[in-house]
């Protein structure tokens, strides 16, 4: 919770409304020291010396934070928060988008080597590093959602990352059956030693094909990664993500619940 605050205040997530308002506060201020914006007129030591000790600094953290305690006071998030909340949900629908990818769940030829005799020999099988690696991918992407959602406000965001967690519920017997346990605060694990012994078929059920759980997380992913771009503002009128979004989020939204 301290790192989502110190981000939320921190100058480079502030957006325009709020440079618009640090110049306009700032005019205000000058003002007072008979010191034009434009910087044609002098002032005098003692308000040079109120700069130089902080007291300028002092203020505009004031201002900052009387702002932030307004926006906590409506029960909105900041648009920061709402900006990493889209990150992480666009993330994860982009892991579970690689997950049901065929060429995952097919078998290759792997080389491996004796560790003691140097030789190389080949096998048909699946490539389990891959299949592990997109999995832990996939995992840290949604628990980072759920624990991002499970500090907002938001409810459109709140009331999607229920049914996922949800749906995850759901399918937690065959996640089992793969590694994959729901462990506290309703984040996922993954026992990698299990999942080499896993049925491959049962993989598939959960990660492949339309309607998969894999396909479930990828379409939350991308409508709580909406929900929260557009109530912080990175949704755009046309109804595109801004750029920086746009690359987090895949191009499937899902609507319905």
């Amino acid at each position: 919770m301290s790192t989502i605050r110190e981000y939320a205040g921190s100058n480079d997530y502030f957006d325009d409304s709020y440079a618009s308002k640090y110049k306009n506060y700032s005019n205000a201020f000058l003002e007072g020291l008979s010191v034009s914006s434009d910087n044609s007129s002098a002032f005098n030591l003692s308000d040079y010396a109120m700069i130089k000790n902080g007291t300028y600094g002092k203020l505009m953290k004031a201002y900052y934070a009387k702002e932030k305690a307004e926006q906590a006071s409506l029960g909105g998030d900041s648009k920061p928060m709402l900006s990493l909340m889209a990150g992480n949900a666009g993330s994860m629908a982009k892991s579970a988008q690689a997950l049901m990818q065929d060429s995952l769940w097919e078998k290759k030829t792997i080389k491996e080597k004796d560790e003691k005799t140097g030789e190389e020999t080949e096998k048909e099988d699946y490539d389990w590093k891959a299949i592990t690696k997109a999995l832990n991918s996939f995992i840290d992407d949604y628990n980072a959602t759920v624990e991002r959602a499970g500090e907002s406000n938001n409810k459109n965001v709140l009331r999607n990352a229920a049914w996922m967690t949800k749906n995850t519920s759901m399918s937690e017997r065959l996640l089992n059956k793969v590694g994959i346990s729901v462990g506290s605060g309703n984040k996922l694990e993954l026992d990698e030693d299990k999942l080499k012994e896993a049925d491959i078929s049962t993989l598939k059920t959960l990660f492949t094909g339309h309607n998969s759980y894999a396909d479930k997380m990828m379409s939350k992913g991308n409508t709580i990664a909406m929900a929260a771009a557009n109530a912080g503002g990175t949704y755009t009128s046309s109804g595109t993500y801004s750029s920086a979004l746009s690359r987090l989020v895949s191009g499937k939204i899902d609507t319905k619940e």
